[in-house]
């Protein structure tokens, strides 16, 4: 079941992203992430509302509320940084070159699970992290054709920081739902995400608006919150159960790249998507390897 919900999440994660990128077309950041926080506060709500009526749901022994909200204000600041980083990059950088990318996370997510919760691979679910690795060495070559630099492109490395603080989300993620309900973390770890966004709009945006890329409405924004909402949701109810494995988790979530890559192709309107394709062979493929390592 936890392995459907990860594929589950992963094909709403796709739509995330190209409805990020169209909300960012010529639009400026800060606003667009701070109305996404707004949106998906208010989509889980009836959770934060619950939890302020009836008290905070603890499955787990030994956690306090005040713990709780702790735990969950540290997952809003990593995500938040992983989103900062991730937004800016992608609005400045292909779709067909951004999910690949991500597409890679995994990867750090199975080196810190392999260090702090113990979890072993079969030959499978190596032949897939190996294959994943390797779309990347393509993705650099490739990217190349449309004067993207890996090494020289600042936005490159926005992506790789959201890359990196991604993968801690995703094993903080696995720590702290071992003594979290799922509606309780999302729920108001999107409230504070809104409060840190809020504070940011007022001290950096504002009053430095004029000089920036100006906002404009876009129906984009609202999809944003509607899919990363659903997405995290199957997301976190795959990592409360008991069997559930990070690495594999974290690693089909990306398989998410399909969809941004086909979304790059027929709405974006990208280029050099022979070469891209080949990196998206790869990454299909080994996501397929990590299905059947997983049965």
């Amino acid at each position: 079941m936890w392995l459907a919900l990860a594929f589950l999440s992963a094909a709403l994660l796709g739509l995330y992203d190209t409805a990020k990128k169209a909300a960012l077309k010529d639009n400026a950041v800060i606003p667009v992430l701070f109305l996404n926080t707004v949106f998906s506060t208010l989509i889980f709500s009836p959770f934060i509302i619950s939890s302020l009526r009836n008290g905070v749901p603890l499955p787990s022994e030994g956690i306090t509320p005040l713990k709780a909200h702790l735990m969950t204000i540290a997952k809003s600041c990593i995500v938040l940084t992983s989103w900062l980083f991730g937004y800016f990059g992608l609005k400045h950088l292909p779709i067909t070159i951004v999910g690949p990318i991500n597409a890679t996370r995994p990867i750090l997510v199975l080196l810190g699970a392999m260090i702090l919760f113990g979890e072993r691979l079969n030959l499978w679910q190596w032949g897939g992290v190996i294959l994943a690795m390797f779309s990347l060495l393509l993705l650099s070559r490739s990217s190349k054709k449309e004067n993207v630099d890996f090494v020289h492109n600042k936005w490159i490395w926005f992506i790789a920081i959201s890359a990196i603080t991604g993968a801690c989300s995703g094993l903080y993620d696995k720590y702290i739902m071992r003594f979290l309900d799922a509606t309780f973390v999302q729920g108001w770890y999107n409230f504070y995400q809104m409060v840190l966004m809020g504070i940011m709009m007022l001290i950096l945006w504002l009053p430095n608006r004029s000089k920036t890329t100006p906002f404009h409405w876009s129906w984009a924004i609202l999809m944003i919150s509607i899919f990363i909402s659903a997405a995290d949701f199957a997301y976190l109810t795959a990592l409360r159960q008991s069997d559930s494995m990070i690495s594999v988790v974290s690693l089909v979530r990306r398989s998410s790249v399909i969809v941004s890559f086909l979304c790059g192709a027929i709405i974006f309107k990208e280029r050099n998507l022979k070469a891209k394709a080949l990196d998206l062979a790869f990454i299909l493929v080994g996501m397929i390897l990590i299905w059947i390592g997983s049965r």
